[in-house]
Parts: structure tokens; sequence; C-alpha cells
């Protein structure tokens, strides 16, 4: 008669090990692999984001340009990548390249960093205010630098990143400068000099 001990696994004993360690390894192996899709997929929707921009750029500088056409080519080539993405336009123009997200001009009188009350600065793109930005909205005239930006933000694809904290909804964005064709002269008006209020 038998105690029932001679059927338990003994010392040294590695009969269902392979098993144990695959339910081991295996969560992390799914993770990595569902973030590595994420990443990649991520990486190609801006790399087609980057060369719908690029596509539409030269034809949005000429002066018959139509941006609702444009921003509608940018739209549906993303939506084959991105199908839920929601899609932001901007366009700011620049007298030239340099000037492309530079703050205004001013006279830092109380020497702060900033612009403060009373201070003069010259306001490059006419509304009033100063701005740490002097590009004008919109796409400008004949011969200015026109920074067009894209951003889609959207859902990712698995919600493993809310799992590690992170939020499932992301964003990326692409941006090119070009230069306006020369379709029209334009006389030259000199901004203005107002006090920062």
């Amino acid at each position: 008669m038998t105690s029932g001990w001679e059927k338990l696994p003994r010392l040294g004993d590695e009969q269902g090990a392979a098993a144990l360690e695959f339910a081991l390894i295996t969560p992390v192996l799914l993770m990595t692999l569902v973030g590595l899709y994420d990443l990649g997929h991520s990486l190609y929707a801006e790399s087609v984001m980057e060369g719908a921009v690029q596509e539409v750029s030269r034809a949005s500088s000429i002066e018959a340009a139509d941006t609702v056409t444009l921003d509608s080519i940018v739209t549906r080539t993303i939506h084959r990548v991105l199908p839920n993405a929601t899609l932001t336009f901007d366009r700011k123009s620049y007298d030239n390249f340099t000037d492309v997200a530079r703050p205004e001009e001013y006279i830092d009188v109380d020497g702060d960093e900033t612009c403060s009350i009373g201070e003069p600065f010259e306001d490059a793109n006419g509304n009033g205010t100063w701005d740490s930005d002097r590009g004008r909205s919109g796409v400008g005239s004949s011969r200015m630098a026109v920074l067009y930006t894209v951003t889609a933000t959207y859902d990712r694809l698995f919600p493993v990143p809310e799992f590690l904290g992170f939020p499932q909804e992301t964003s990326i964005s692409a941006r090119t400068v070009l230069r306006n064709q020369p379709y029209q002269r334009m006389a030259y008006t000199p901004p203005a000099t107002l006090n920062c209020e």
C-alpha cells in the first residue's frame, strides 16, 4: 500500500517548468509587441502626414490657392491611416523666414524680460497687442513666408497606455515653411509702434 507521497513532485523534478515560464513571460511579451506595433503605427502616421503636408505646401503658395481644398486633401490622406483623427490646420505668415516663431520686438525698460505695461513694442502682426509669435494668421500675401502646421489628435490603437498611466489620446503634427510666389507687388507698410498693456 502506498501513502500517496510518491506522486508528489520531488526536488529537481522539472515537469511543467516550461509551462510556468511561458505563463510568466507571455504578458510581458504581449505588452512589448503591442507597444512596438503602436509605436510603429504612430511613426507611419507621422510619415504619411509629413508627405501630405509637403505635397500640398507648394500648391498653397500660389495666389489662387484654395486652402479649404488643400486641407481636405491632407484630411483624406491622413484619414486613410487614422480614420477617427481630429485634424487642426494653422497657417501663419511672416515677412521673411527669419521671423518664423519669433516674438515681436519690444524695449524692456524695467529689465524683467517681459513686455510690461507701458513698454513700447513693434506690432508686426497688426493685432494691437504684443505676441510671443509675430506671425499673422492666414496665408499672407506675395513673397511672405508661411508656417503651415497640421495636428492630428487620435486615440491609440490599443488601450495599453492607460494601464501604464499614459493618456489614451495622443497627437502628432507636421509642419513646413514655404514662401509665397511673387504673384503681386504689395507696398511695404512698416509695423506700428504701440505700448504694452
